[in-house]
């Protein structure tokens, strides 16, 4: 994909006269974006070995649930990241709250490395589990408000959406990460030695990834959007923030669709086809692994489409498309049982779901001015996310639990319905977005 040099000559005015400069603003905010992830991520991806270590009473699907609700418990903490990291950041610059957010994340990873399971130390086990998920979760939601804005306001205004799509790349890596190291884990170590004590080792590389991502952050630029704001303006305050109700309705409609396909896709379809379809854990991790990769690869292809043909056109084929075909393709990857099958039926699914990934971050900035745009663009997104995303997994294993595993595919359909309705309601950013 070509990016003319007018892009960089607008980034260069942030501070580093050199395009080298921007580059590695760009590449140093991106990396600690995909260590960032990767540690919220290895959780999802290891809950299979570690559950019983944590939560030891009952069935398989007891323990996934007990698992899945501190899953959920860690995105009950994303909207108070938001607000105090996204306040953080309009206030005192992108930079200082992306390096924040992953010193945050190192100490959440560390101590589920460390932590002694339920047979040593009883119920202080789960609980210490849940205080790291705090943690994380605090960092995680700080983190996406941060890196959308701070990659919205680097890129140059003819490429913003490609530019912008690397958040998802690199979030979608830090996931693809998560599962590489499981499957060399897999082919490295017996299952019995993973359930005992190997699950611990992708929490160990995550806390020192995290580490080394911290002293990357402290050298990248600030943005220009940041630097020239009024020194007299309120910034990063909820009050200013509660004057844009139309737009914190849309961030809020959009990200319960979103978020409930994207965490339906890429986390509970593991579980999904192991529990419902039968699939073994080996094979359902390969086919998580292999469309993952597809994934990432759309988001730069549909970031340059928004670019081309906008930002609202491309998130109402989202919603059109989510609402109507999640209910048919569910059905069907529940009875796929060919490798083949199941990764066309994925596919498709991400195919829709990029239309929104790709531009997540971006749309919501280009929503609300730089005084109150990590805020904008954190709090509305968490507090959907949370309610939404972050309950996926156990609300999808609830309803299987009780027999009524199909009532899950109406509930992502009757969600993206939502976000339909949201995109129809926004203004089209290719003559109204905030951005300068």
């Amino acid at each position: 994909m070509h990016v003319d040099t007018t892009d960089f000559a607008h980034m260069s005015r942030s501070g580093d006269a050199s395009p080298p400069g921007r580059l590695r603003s760009i590449i140093g905010g991106s990396v600690g974006n995909l260590v960032e992830w990767y540690d919220w991520y290895v959780y999802a991806a290891f809950a299979l070995y570690f559950a019983h270590s944590f939560f030891p009473q009952g069935d398989r699907t007891a323990q996934l649930l007990n698992v899945a609700a501190v899953f959920a418990v860690g995105f009950l903490m994303r909207p108070v990241g938001a607000w105090l990291l996204g306040r953080y950041a309009d206030r005192h610059g992108r930079r200082a709250a992306l390096t924040l957010s992953v010193v945050m994340m190192c100490g959440g990873s560390l101590m589920i490395a460390l932590t002694p399971g339920y047979s040593s130390i009883g119920v202080a086990a789960p609980t210490l589990l849940v205080v790291a998920r705090l943690l994380q979760g605090l960092s995680v939601g700080g983190e996406y408000a941060a890196s959308a804005t701070y990659l919205s306001e680097l890129a140059g205004p003819r490429h913003r959406g490609f530019v912008a799509s690397f958040q998802y790349v690199t979030l979608i890596s830090g996931q693809l990460l998560a599962l590489a190291v499981l499957l060399v884990l897999q082919a490295w170590m017996s299952e019995s030695a993973l359930d005992h004590w190997g699950w611990r080792i992708p929490f160990v590389i995550g806390a020192l990834c995290a580490a080394y991502a911290m002293f990357l952050r402290r050298g990248i630029l600030e943005t220009d959007s940041f630097k020239k704001q009024d020194a007299t303006q309120r910034r990063g305050s909820i009050r200013v923030l509660l004057g844009y109700p139309r737009e914190l309705a849309i961030v809020l409609g959009l990200t319960m669709g979103g978020s409930l396909a994207f965490y339906t896709f890429t986390t509970y379809v593991q579980k999904f086809l192991v529990n419902t379809a039968g699939w073994s854990k080996a094979s359902a991790t390969q086919l998580a692994t292999a469309t993952l990769v597809g994934f990432m690869l759309m988001q730069p292809v549909f970031g340059a489409l928004s670019d081309r043909f906008g930002r609202r056109p491309q998130l109402i084929v989202f919603g059109v498309l989510g609402t109507l075909g999640t209910v048919p393709l569910m059905h069907a990857l529940a009875g796929a049982r060919s490798f083949g099958d199941a990764f066309l039926l994925v596919m498709a699914a991400f195919a829709v779901l990029s239309c929104y990934t790709s531009i997540g971050g971006l749309f919501k900035a280009e929503l609300f001015p730089a005084p109150v745009r990590a805020l904008g663009v954190g709090l509305p997104y968490a507090v959907g996310v949370s309610v939404f995303g972050g309950t996926a997994e156990y609300v999808a294993l609830w309803l299987k639990s009780i027999g009524h595993e199909p009532w899950f595919y109406y509930y992502v359909s009757a969600c993206m319905a939502v976000a339909l309705t949201a995109a129809l309601l926004m203004p089209d950013p290719r003559t109204h977005s905030r951005i300068l």
